[in-house]
């Protein structure tokens, strides 16, 4: 079982969350369980949903698990008919599939410092930053376009982006990342306008530094110590230290309650430990 936030109740809703093998939408994805909800659990990793709809099973609650790749609309298409027959139409989309391409990273922070055999700025491939663009936004539109069309017919629902504080202060050695994200937060505030009509609220979580297996030897050396960037990150954050999965969750709980958010949309809410508003002195 998973600590919540606080006391939330989301049953009969039908929540969607895309990236849900990983670890923070996979964390999303239990504690709406938790809450009530039947929650539709998508990502490439047919494996890793699996298990987490068997977890979730496992403790009486309602997961289920689709093999889904965010860039394939017609798969989206068949799993939105799939999620409807199965759980009903989508109440609460959440876009949490993204991240980083090594194709799109630089190996030095700063160009002066270029080494023979590194990757510089003019290194990087456009195959790498392209793919890395089409993960983030058209990751973010394509399920949008597919399931907001329920939302839409019922003139009500929740869509909930995931940003990153990378789109307030870009990044050294990720340029592709950074706008990215940058592009999720101007096409949250986009949804938010094209849709206020209809009843359906789109905002965006934007997390800091978080531990996952997917940075982890970046951040940490093999014993345990911290990295040279770690260091750094850890000195532009005033909290000192990292974010946890967890403390996303009453955010999202927040911004994805029709009744308590009712009226907010267009919000992207940086969960940084006060990266975003330090300038560093």
């Amino acid at each position: 079982m998973i600590k919540l936030p606080y006391p939330a109740d989301f049953s009969g809703k039908v929540v969607v969350i895309t990236g849900a093998g990983g670890v923070l939408c996979g964390d999303m994805a239990r504690a709406f369980a938790q809450a009530g909800a039947k929650v539709a659990a998508l990502d490439r990793n047919a494996e890793a949903v699996e298990r987490l709809a068997e977890e979730c099973r496992n403790q009486g609650q309602l997961c289920r698990a689709y093999p889904a790749d965010v860039l394939d609309k017609e798969g989206l298409e068949a799993v939105r008919r799939r999620v409807g027959e199965e759980l009903g139409p989508c109440d609460v989309l959440i876009n949490g599939a993204g991240g980083n391409n090594p194709r799109a990273t630089t190996s030095n922070e700063y160009h002066h410092e270029a080494v023979p055999g590194g990757k510089s700025f003019f290194d990087l491939e456009p195959e790498g930053v392209d793919f890395v663009f089409r993960l983030n936004f058209q990751g973010t539109l394509l399920p949008t376009q597919v399931f907001a069309r329920d939302m839409a017919e019922r003139k009500s629902g929740c869509i909930l982006n995931i940003s990153s504080m990378n789109a307030f202060v870009p990044l050294t050695k990720i340029p592709a990342y950074s706008g990215a994200k940058a592009a999720v937060s101007n096409f949250t505030q986009w949804l938010a306008a094209h849709f206020a009509g209809t009843g359906i609220r789109c905002n965006a979580i934007a997390p800091g530094f978080l531990v996952s297996n997917q940075n982890r030897d970046l951040l940490f050396q093999p014993d345990g110590a911290p990295t040279a960037r770690a260091r750094k990150i850890l000195a532009g954050t005033p909290m000192g230290r990292f974010v946890e999965s967890r403390e996303l969750l009453g955010a999202v709980f927040f911004l994805c309650d029709e009744q308590a958010a009712s009226a907010v949309t267009g919000v992207v809410l940086p969960i940084d430990g006060g990266y975003s508003a330090y300038s560093g002195v």
